[in-house]
């Protein structure tokens, strides 16, 4: 980050926030004005670039202010950029909109040997956050679904709904490519649900069919724990005339 101005009256400020980004040669060699570029997996507009094409600048809403991490950021942060997905391009990953729903905070980052690096984050309570969510993104963080931290389409290693929080792996070379390699406990990071799982629960809960499918697993734990009582009262009086 070059420069960060809170209200930025030049022509391509907009009389708003806005951000200037440097060290941005490899993603502006097509780029024109309007495009879209993420930063740190947000969706925002070129306003300006330099003739060397090495730097730009993007305008942020306040919304943008409020639901992502950006307004947090210093001149010298560092963060992660990608152009949008050309259709002549190899499909990697899984599709991101770049529309952020909300922060997750760095629980832990410990070493998994030899050289992977697992990122636990813990999803805030919605009754806990300022602004306005309309729903609990923790109910779309699946094991092994994919999700986006910064920008960074990552799968999802574990997931403890309980303590509201999962982990992601990070591979050597992920480490060295984005500014997840170096997170530290505390940080707020950017997250993007994947919109597939988000929709297809949606549409369950709004036809009654994800209520009734958690009635039934939830009777099913019920006649399992029950069993399992059976069975214990069981082994116990065989053990007993045993003896």
């Amino acid at each position: 980050i070059l420069s960060i101005n809170k209200n930025d009256e030049t022509q391509t400020g907009g009389n708003g926030f806005s951000l200037v980004i440097g060290e941005a040669k490899s993603i502006l060699g097509d780029c024109h004005l309007g495009d879209s570029i993420a930063v740190n997996g947000t969706c925002l507009t070129v306003t300006e670039f330099n003739e060397e094409r090495d730097k730009f600048k993007v305008n942020i809403a306040p919304e943008t202010v409020r639901k992502t991490n950006l307004g947090l950021l210093k001149e010298g942060s560092y963060v992660n950029l990608e152009r949008a997905m050309g259709q002549d391009s190899r499909f990697g990953g899984h599709l991101v909109q770049g529309h952020v729903n909300t922060t997750v905070v760095v629980d832990s980052v410990t070493l998994d040997p030899p050289n992977s690096l697992a990122v636990t984050f813990y999803v805030p309570e919605v009754s806990t956050l300022k602004d306005y969510h309309d729903d609990d993104v923790m109910l779309d963080i699946l094991p092994k679904g994919f999700i986006c931290l910064d920008g960074v389409s990552l799968t999802i290693t574990r997931v403890e709904r309980s303590d509201r929080k999962f982990s992601v792996m990070l591979i050597p070379h992920t480490q060295k490519m984005v500014t997840l390699g170096k997170a530290k406990v505390g940080d707020i990071i950017n997250v993007e649900v994947d919109n597939n799982t988000k929709t297809i629960r949606r549409a369950l809960e709004a036809n009654g069919i994800l209520q009734r499918v958690v009635e039934k697993q939830d009777k099913l734990e019920e006649e399992v724990e029950l069993l399992k009582k059976k069975f214990d009262t069981l082994i116990s009086k065989l053990e007993s005339k045993e003896n």
